[in-house]
């Protein structure tokens, strides 16, 4: 499935999850960590559920939030494109049901000079259509 198939389609939204991890490059990065901020899209069909009203044939949002937190919260990584990467991968992988998902991760505290709301990287995965 194409990315552009996907614009269309039902999704699960999450946003403005907020933990505490030991993200980055930098050693004080590492030793004190810092908050990040994570938006999540989760593209799956949602319709059976819009019907049924029943739980099961959806998938919980805190079964997301809870890969989320324990990527954001788990072992360190260097790279924000790391966790984001984490971050999807393991929900593609968990929920077969859900075609694409789009990461988004902030970290709103940088040493910059300038006044900014967050720095942060987002990518868009999808499952690949096997031929």
């Amino acid at each position: 499935m194409a990315g552009s198939e996907l614009v269309d389609k039902d999704k699960l939204i999450l946003r403005g999850l907020q933990f505490h991890g030991f993200h980055g490059v930098k050693l004080e990065e590492k030793k004190l960590g810092q908050k990040f901020v994570v938006d999540v899209d989760a593209w799956v069909d949602l319709s059976a559920a819009g019907q049924s009203d029943d739980i099961a044939d959806t998938v919980s949002y805190t079964d997301i939030y809870r890969i989320v937190k324990d990527v954001v919260k788990g072992p360190s990584q260097n790279l924000l494109e790391s966790v984001a990467h984490l971050i999807a991968n393991t929900t593609l992988l968990k929920f077969p049901q859900i075609s694409a998902v789009r990461v988004k991760v902030g970290k709103p505290h940088v040493a910059v000079h300038g006044t900014i709301d967050y720095l942060g990287v987002e990518i868009f995965r999808y499952k690949k259509v096997e031929k």
